[in-house]
């Protein structure tokens, strides 16, 4: 709007300058989206490997633990009363 009030070369690159600067800021934004699209992706991605892991931790947690003691048989002579 400069430009066309002042009528001078400096007011013209200024009225440039401002367009591309708001055209920079456009695609920033659009950018922008894009990237937060693929975070987006990327945690529900990250939500369903955390399930299938958490399953996977499930069904291994019983063959962690250790196993009960068995009875052991005494080794010698015995008599029984």
């Amino acid at each position: 709007m400069a430009a066309n009030v002042l009528n001078s070369s400096h007011a013209v690159q200024m009225s440039i300058f401002i367009v591309r600067a708001f055209l920079r800021m456009r695609e920033e934004l659009a950018s922008g989206a894009g990237i937060l699209k693929r975070l987006a992706a990327i945690d529900r991605k990250f939500l369903v490997h955390d399930a299938v892991l958490r399953d996977i931790y499930r069904k291994l947690q019983p063959l962690l633990a250790p196993a009960p003691d068995r009875p052991r048989r005494e080794i010698g002579f015995h008599v029984k009363p």
